[in-house]
C-alpha cells in the first residue's frame, strides 16, 4: 500500500497576476528569480519591507500564458491576503497588470509521504510543475521532502482520490513540515522583524542574489557577504509539557532561542547559534529541548 496522504489547506489563498507586464512587476519585488516561473517550473519567494524584513512569503506559478498565480497565506478572516493585494496594488503604479484575487475559486492541497511524488508522477527536484487534471501540481519548490503542492479548482478532491491518496490531517503534514525545519509563513517568521537567510531561504530556493535588484535586497546581500547569520530557525524535540509559542530557551542563565511554533511533540525555534552545542542542557518552562539540524542546513563554521 503506498503512503501518500493529501490534506486541504485551509489557510492559503490564490491571488492571480496577468497582462503583459506580470512578470517584470514581480521581478523588482520579489527576492526570487520570476522568470524562471514556467509552466514546468514553480518559484517559492519572499516579498520583504525596504529595509529587508519578512512581510509575505508564497509560491508562484504559471496559470497560463498570460497569468501567474501566487499562492499566499489567507491569514484570520483572509486578513494576510488582503494586505498582500493591498500592497501589490500599492506597487503596481503604471505597471500592465491586472490583480485578482480568486481564493474563493481553488483548492490549495499538500500531498505528503513517503510515495507522495511518484504518485503523482512527479521527481525529486524542487519546483517541477505539471498540469493535474483542471489544475496544477508541482513539487514543492522548497525541499522535495515536503512532497508536492497542488491547486485545484473547488469541489475536485476526487482527482486525489485517483492518485490513491488518502485523506490526512493539516496537523499531521504541519508535524511533518516542523521535522524537516521547514517555516509556515507568519506562524514562524515574525512580521516585519525575520532575516531571510536566518529563517533558511537560500538553502530553499527563496533568494536569488543574482537576478538584480529587488525590494529589500541590501539587507539580504549584507547578512550573505558579510557572515551575519548568528541565529537559525531550527526543528526542535520537546520533552515534557509543550511550551507554548513565544517561550524563551534558555542554557543554564542564558537565552538560548525562542520557541516559534510547537506540532505534536516538536516544534521550531529560532536558536542562537553560539548558545548551542552538543552537550548543551536547554529548557523551555520546565521542558526539556533537544535542537537538530536538517542535512539541507548549512550552518556557518566555527571558528577554531
Amino acid at each position: 500500500m503506498t503512503e501518500t496522504f493529501y490534506a486541504l489547506l485551509p489557510d492559503r489563498a490564490v491571488i492571480r497576476v496577468s497582462g503583459p507586464d506580470r512578470v517584470s512587476f514581480l521581478q523588482g519585488l520579489v527576492s526570487n528569480n520570476i522568470e524562471t516561473v514556467t509552466a514546468e517550473q514553480s518559484s517559492y519567494g519572499a516579498l520583504l519591507s525596504p529595509q529587508g524584513k519578512f512581510l509575505f512569503d508564497f509560491f508562484v506559478y504559471q496559470q497560463d500564458e498570460d497569468s501567474l498565480l501566487i499562492e499566499c497565506e489567507y491569514g484570520q478572516d483572509g486578513a494576510r491576503a488582503a494586505e498582500l493585494f493591498k500592497k501589490l496594488r500599492m506597487y503596481k503604479l503604471r505597471a500592465k497588470v491586472e490583480l485578482a484575487d480568486i481564493t474563493d475559486s481553488y483548492d490549495v492541497i499538500a500531498v505528503f509521504g513517503k510515495d507522495a511524488l511518484s504518485a503523482l508522477s512527479l521527481t525529486d527536484t524542487p519546483g517541477t510543475t505539471s498540469a493535474f487534471a483542471t489544475g496544477i501540481k508541482a513539487v514543492d519548490p522548497r525541499l522535495a521532502a515536503m512532497g508536492a503542492r497542488v491547486l485545484l479548482p473547488k469541489n475536485s478532491l476526487a482527482e486525489m482520490a485517483a492518485i490513491g491518496a488518502q485523506e490526512g490531517t493539516v496537523e499531521a503534514y504541519h508535524e511533518m513540515r516542523v521535522a524537516l525545519g521547514v517555516a509556515n509563513g507568519s506562524e514562524e517568521l515574525e512580521i516585519d522583524r525575520a532575516i531571510l537567510l536566518e529563517n533558511g531561504f537560500e538553502e530553499l530556493n527563496g533568494v536569488d542574489f543574482k537576478k538584480g535588484c529587488f525590494m529589500g535586497q541590501e539587507l539580504t546581500a549584507r547578512t550573505k557577504y558579510r557572515g551575519l547569520v548568528r541565529k537559525r530557525l531550527l526543528p526542535i524535540k520537546i520533552e515534557g509539557l509543550a511550551p507554548k509559542p513565544g517561550a524563551t530557551i534558555m542554557n543554564g542563565d542564558k537565552e538560548a532561542g525562542i520557541i516559534r511554533s510547537v506540532h505534536g511533540d516538536g516544534g521550531l525555534a529560532l536558536i542562537r547559534l553560539e548558545r548551542i552545542s552538543d552537550d548543551a542542557e536547554l529548557l523551555a518552562d520546565g521542558a526539556k529541548i533537544a535542537v537538530t539540524v536538517p542535512d539541507w542546513v548549512s550552518l556557518p563554521e566555527k571558528s577554531a
